[in-house]
């Protein structure tokens, strides 16, 4: 591979500003109720998110003066044999290949189940059901309805999330109205490609992966999660106005709709990055 010192360049380019602000952020203090998760609950390190690297199976040309610069390729996990750099496979572990190899069960699971698009963000209102003040989670922004009226819109929609780590952080008195019980067992069974958490979590698996499948993969399902955490905030209860976010309201009938309208696109964009993850995985399960 010869164009990797590009494909650094452009690595960075896509999520470096992401990663930078999140540091900065968390060192003066500070928090985004938007962009954070994809740093806390995603627990992939930032730096690890800025270093580029290649895929397992390619190697690059390692020229005077490349370890110098980039020094995480000086790292153990690389070896250089005649002037080319690649990933130490001795060091891939059974226990990494076990990992893939039910990451790319899960892939394939999604990828074979229908679609189902109507839970139109409801997880979010869920989450904040019948909930006192001081225990929501982003209670430094004020929510879009009262408390009493919001537990009314909640109690009239029909709530069917197929997530297991979104249907945990529902309040104890909102998961009797979910028409399914996810459990983490049945990720395999339930988890399908409408799903908003779902397709964000392509970055999730991505990184479990880390280093093997390389940067690329890892970095467009980052930018596919930024975009689906920014739907998903935006069809919350909260009022983000103040931080450029315009509420998508589902709590209306034409607010359902664009949120469907936009959980299609995500959906068809995430698509393709699961049949990227889905060979990447089976070629680290081999």
């Amino acid at each position: 591979m010869t164009h990797w010192r590009a494909a650094i360049e452009k690595h960075h380019a896509k999520v470096a500003a992401h990663a930078d602000a999140f540091v900065a952020r968390r060192s003066a203090g500070r928090k985004h109720p938007v962009h954070d998760f994809l740093f806390t609950y995603y627990s992939f390190a930032p730096a690890k998110l800025k270093q580029w690297g290649p895929a397992l199976g390619t190697a690059i040309d390692i020229g005077p003066g490349d370890l110098e610069t980039y020094p995480w390729l000086a790292t153990e996990r690389f070896v250089i044999a005649e002037g080319l750099l690649s990933l130490d496979e001795v060091r891939l572990t059974s226990q990494m290949r076990g990992t893939a190899r039910w990451i790319a069960t899960l892939c394939r699971s999604i990828l074979d189940r229908p679609p189902r698009f109507r839970c139109h963000g409801l997880h979010e209102w869920a989450m904040v059901y019948r909930q006192s003040a001081d225990a929501i989670r982003h209670n430094e922004y004020p929510l879009r309805m009262q408390p009493d009226e919001l537990a009314r819109f909640v109690e009239s929609q029909a709530l069917c999330c197929t997530h297991y780590d979104a249907f945990r952080f529902f309040t104890s008195e909102a998961r009797p109205l979910n028409s399914l019980q996810p459990t983490l067992d049945q990720r395999a069974d339930l988890e399908q490609g409408a799903c908003l958490h779902a397709n964000m979590d392509l970055y999730k698996w991505s990184a479990k992966l880390w280093p093997w499948i390389g940067s690329d993969l890892i970095a467009d399902a980052f930018l596919l999660a930024l975009e689906g955490r920014d739907l998903d905030m935006r069809a919350s209860p909260y009022d983000l106005r103040a931080l450029g976010y315009e509420p998508i309201p589902i709590e209306t009938p034409q607010g359902r709709a664009r949120y469907e309208d936009e959980q299609r696109a995500l959906a068809e964009k995430a698509r393709p990055l699961r049949e990227e993850l889905l060979a990447a995985a089976n070629l680290v399960a081999r």
